[in-house]
């Protein structure tokens, strides 16, 4: 994104913060390329936002702002709100992860415990003018929950991030100081995020750039230039194997072209026990093997090169797969385990941070008959 800014406006000047990649911000540009952990906050998270906030309160008041948004920036973008402490978000972040809960949910506690997130960057930024690009890794494409919204207005409430909190702690406590501060903004001793009609959001403009509905069609365009018949295989949603297992089995038995099956969106994994290494592709690409027809082969990957605490950005099954043995596959699956199971078995997708995100991809291909 900045690259692409750099290209119409060379002489733009600013913050950049993104995990550590290989193709960082051009040399000799005016940006200053930071980094921060994904998809938990770190201490370079924390530190480069306050690098980000005090570059924006030396613009003049008269300025206008562009923020430039991906996915991954509830992370990256980082300032736990007043009465919380750095290790408190990052404790939530993790919980978060294993939480179950939807994305959407998942931003709005964040958003509760953030001072910069739910137009937290928005208020701060004011009176300046702010113009928002955003590329969506959300399903819906909801402004509001891209990166937890840190430019708009949030139409959720503390009662509800509590409520939400509640329900993720079913599969493992939720951390005490960010409930204790979700149960005080709910009795209203908290103040609540930006809402719906405050007029501060008159100088704010926002535009959806790029989602996963794009790398669906540059992925059909690229299938059919090699001659496959396409089709589409739903959306990704709910838990991740059962997702998988879902996919699988709606493939068609020996079709009699080559033909792909694309599917996008995002899962979640709900961990309720073990304490295993994976992410959700790569483990819904290993449950997927239970139910894949012969022929086929399936990948599941993130379109930022990251899956889960992991190198991998998804996993390949096949017909091989089924070889590692129904047992080690069903641990693996009920561990949260994919990885281990995975990556010594050369099945596991590395491509490094790619610089973008709109979600999850799964790509099934078929030979034909």
């Amino acid at each position: 994104m900045v690259a692409g800014l750099l290209d119409v406006v060379p002489e733009a000047s600013g913050v950049a913060i993104a995990p550590p990649c290989a193709d960082p911000v051009p040399i000799r540009s005016r940006i200053k390329f930071l980094t921060g952990d994904h998809p938990v906050p770190d201490h370079a998270s924390f530190t480069a936002t306050r690098a980000l906030l005090r570059e924006l309160a030396r613009q003049p008041g008269d300025a206008t702002v562009l923020v430039l948004l991906s996915g991954g920036a509830s992370a990256l973008l980082a300032a736990p709100a007043k009465g919380l402490r750095r290790e408190d978000e990052v404790a939530l972040g993790r919980w978060l992860l294993r939480s179950g809960l939807p994305i959407a949910e998942m931003n709005g506690v964040r958003k509760h415990v953030s001072a910069i997130k739910g137009g937290g960057l928005l208020r701060l930024a004011a009176p300046r003018k702010m113009v928002t690009l955003a590329l969506s890794d959300v399903p819906g494409d909801d402004p509001g929950t891209i990166g937890s919204g840190p430019t708009v207005a949030d139409p959720t409430t503390y009662a509800a991030a509590l409520d939400a909190l509640r329900r993720g702690a079913r599969s493992a406590a939720a951390p005490a100081a960010a409930r204790r501060h979700l149960e005080a903004g709910a009795d209203g001793r908290r103040p609540e995020t930006l809402k719906p009609g405050d007029r501060r959001l008159r100088a704010s403009r926002v535009a959806v750039i790029g989602s996963n509905a794009t790398a669906l069609h540059g992925a059909a365009s690229a299938a059919r230039e090699r001659g496959y018949a396409v089709r589409r295989g739903g959306t990704l949603e709910g838990e991740a194997a059962e997702c998988g297992v879902r996919i699988a089995a709606g493939l068609p038995q020996e079709p009699p072209r080559p033909t792909c099956v694309l599917a996008g969106g995002e899962t979640t994994v709900t961990v309720r026990a073990g304490r295993g290494r994976g992410g959700r592709n790569q483990e819904l690409a290993l449950a997927s093997a239970r139910a894949l027809p012969a022929g086929w082969a399936l990948l599941a990957a993130g379109t930022d090169g990251i899956d889960g605490r992991t190198p991998a950005a998804g996993a390949f099954a096949d017909g091989a797969l089924r070889k590692l043995g129904r047992s080690p596959i069903e641990r693996a699956l009920r561990e949260h385990d994919s990885h281990r199971l995975l990556a010594p078995a050369g099945h596991t997708f590395r491509t490094g941070p790619t610089g973008t995100n709109v979600m999850d991809l799964v790509i099934a291909l078929h030979p034909g008959a």
